[in-house]
Parts: C-alpha cells; sequence; structure tokens
C-alpha cells in the first residue's frame, strides 16, 4: 500500500537549523521520494519502508534534541505526482 506523509520537525532551540538539516538528509539518502518545501518535507511509497524509515528516524532526533515537536500527516495514497487544477 502506497502512502504519502508530511512532516515538520520543530526544535524548540536557538540553534534549530541544523537539526532539521540533519532530518531531512537522512530521510533523502533513503532511496524514497523526498520532497521539499518552506514549512514541511513530504515522503513518499511502500507503507512499511516508509514507517520504518520514520520510526528510525524520528527516534534518532528525539534522542539528539532536548525539546522538539513533529507534526505529521499521513495519507493513503502516493500524492507525489500532485498538480494543481487552479
Amino acid at each position: 500500500m502506497k502512502i504519502s506523509v508530511e512532516l515538520t520537525l520543530t526544535p524548540l532551540q536557538d540553534d534549530f537549523e541544523p537539526p532539521i538539516i540533519d532530518f531531512i538528509k537522512k530521510l533523502r539518502s533513503s532511496g524514497l521520494t523526498v520532497l521539499e518545501n518552506p514549512l514541511s518535507t513530504q515522503v513518499f511509497g511502500e507503507y512499511d519502508r516508509v514507517m520504518g524509515l520514520l520510526t528510525d528516524e524520528i527516534k534518532v532526533a528525539f534522542e539528539n534534541i532536548d525539546h522538539v515537536v513533529l507534526g505529521m500527516k499521513i495519507v493513503k495514497s502516493d500524492r507525489s505526482d500532485y498538480e494543481p487544477h487552479f
């Protein structure tokens, strides 16, 4: 089953960019389709592969950041080719 996941990692610290960059680079190196925009990162692929990657990488991020918020949305379909129709 294909899924699309939108993530927003928000470290609650002054130097917030390095942990976000590290998190995104690890997602990119997975071989899955990863798209970024200024507000979030999207990951697309097979459910087990995406969720396995996210389980591991979210745990690492939480272990390395003292105070952090992660927002996540999951859609049951691959929306990586979405284009607005308006």
